[in-house]
């Protein structure tokens, strides 16, 4: 395993947008892994602006998730739904939508279900 390792989000590594301009994923990696922190701007909804890229009908990545600021909706293929905003842990499956409630956007941090997010 690497030593000490220091990242910041002002210089991600890699940035990834999303479709219509709704949002961004930025990257950086660690000896464990991707880390993301994607902008959903209000609007932004899965299965619109990211699905496309992914070719799938939900989403199939699973996230362990910190929500930094704004208000996201993940509604599961089998019906199954929570809201989630500002503090909250988030651990969901694969098979997903999600979109952004309200005006403002909705900043997450995942270790878990970036690596090939909205990846072209």
């Amino acid at each position: 395993m690497a030593g000490l390792m220091r990242k910041s989000f002002d210089a991600p590594e890699e940035v990834r947008p999303f479709e219509d301009g709704k949002g961004r994923l930025e990257l950086v990696s660690l000896s464990t892994g991707p880390v993301g922190r994607a902008t959903f701007e209000p609007g932004w909804r899965w299965s619109t602006h990211v699905g496309p890229i992914a070719g799938t009908d939900s989403c199939q990545a699973a996230h362990t998730s910190y929500v930094v600021s704004g208000r996201i909706r993940v509604v599961m293929d089998d019906g199954q739904e929570e809201e989630f905003g500002p503090g909250d842990v988030m651990s969901c499956p694969p098979g997903h939508d999600a979109w952004v409630v309200g005006g403002e956007p909705c900043v997450v941090i995942d270790w878990q279900g970036f690596a090939d997010y909205a990846k072209r």
